[in-house]
């Protein structure tokens, strides 16, 4: 098993701790403030922690950082296409389903999505559901909400894909 190393922020959302491996690939963010496995390494997590204290102060709609999630072919599929949702724009997950050329996979984008190992910089709270209302979230809703409301604050919603 490659080395892992790991760092935290304080975030609206409270502790955050990205994890990237020894290339400096983003592997994890956790998100609920669990301590994660690794060596805490400030040096090797400072661009991620960067950008993502930029994202939260409205400097930053696109991350780039190089990412490395684990999951099937079908969960990176689904990962792929939540980068394509614009910051500030929402998207169902029947719609995302479509976009990967798999309609009637709403369901399994939903369970993709909650896997998503890289919550935040691969924008999983994008995602709501088919009637409007913001449905499901990993983190807790209120946390959707929070990233949500963030993003609105910096930009024009609307629905997309």
């Amino acid at each position: 098993m490659p080395q892992l190393y790991w760092d935290t922020l304080e975030s609206p959302l409270g502790k955050l701790s990205p994890v990237v491996d020894g290339k400096g690939q983003v592997i994890t963010l956790s998100i609920r403030g669990q301590k994660p496995e690794g060596k805490r390494n400030k040096k090797r997590c400072l661009e991620v922690v960067k950008q993502l204290a930029q994202y939260f102060s409205g400097h930053r709609k696109i991350f780039e950082l190089r990412l490395n999630p684990q999951g099937t072919v079908f969960q990176q599929r689904v990962w792929q296409a939540l980068t394509e949702i614009p910051y500030g724009e929402v998207c169902s997950y029947g719609n995302l389903a479509r976009h990967i050329e798999k309609p009637g996979a709403g369901r399994a984008v939903g369970q993709a999505n909650g896997a998503n190992p890289i919550p935040i910089i691969i924008p999983c709270h994008r995602v709501i559901a088919g009637d409007g209302s913001i449905g499901g979230y990993t983190g807790g809703l209120n946390k959707k909400k929070i990233l949500l409301a963030l993003e609105l604050t910096h930009s024009r919603p609307s629905q997309k894909l």
